[in-house]
Parts: structure tokens; C-alpha cells; sequence
């Protein structure tokens, strides 16, 4: 199985529209840096998003929310948050990981 990263706003580039149509059934996606701005409801991509959420798993870093100021804002639902320590945790679980850049 692998996780994808997304580091990229999905408003700016196409690597989380990229990563969604290419990703297969149990793999996990993590949103970092501006890649976070995918993670809130009401946005262009939440559809696409909340599409597979039942066959892959959505992570957002939340110190990367809290700093862009967004940690207030309501994620989509079934996103879960992480902390540094749990992106290691992810990268150690999955076999591969790949950076959509």
C-alpha cells in the first residue's frame, strides 16, 4: 500500500486531482503545506474528495492548518488530522510514499 503526499493547493496546481484519479483502493493520501487547502468543506475538490473516501484514507497535517490560520475552518468530513508524529507513524505503516509534487 502507499501514501501519497500532497503538498501543493489544489486551487494552483493539479497534483490532488492527479493523485485522486491515479491512487488505487487502500492507499492514503496526506495533505501538507498548501496541499491542506484541499481539506476544507465547501471547497472545489471536497466532492472529488468525499468520491473516494470509501476506498482510501485522508490525512491533513494540522500543525500545517494552524499555521496557514485555518484551524477553525471545518474540515471535510472523514479527513482525520495528524501531528508531526503521526505523518511519521503513516510513512512507517505504508510500504511506499509517494510526493505528488
Amino acid at each position: 500500500m502507499m501514501l501519497h503526499t500532497i503538498n501543493k493547493s489544489p486551487f494552483e496546481r493539479n497534483a490532488l486531482q492527479s493523485c485522486l484519479r491515479l491512487a488505487k483502493k487502500g492507499h492514503a493520501v496526506l495533505l501538507i503545506e498548501d496541499g491542506v487547502y484541499g481539506a476544507f468543506q465547501g471547497t472545489a475538490v471536497a466532492a472529488q474528495i468525499a468520491e473516494r473516501m470509501a476506498d482510501m484514507k485522508f490525512y491533513v497535517l494540522q500543525p500545517d492548518i494552524d499555521a496557514r490560520g485555518l484551524g477553525e475552518s471545518p474540515l471535510i468530513d472523514g479527513i482525520t488530522p495528524v501531528d508531526y508524529g503521526g505523518f511519521v507513524d503513516l510513512v512507517a505503516e505504508y510500504e511506499a510514499t509517494q510526493a505528488w509534487l
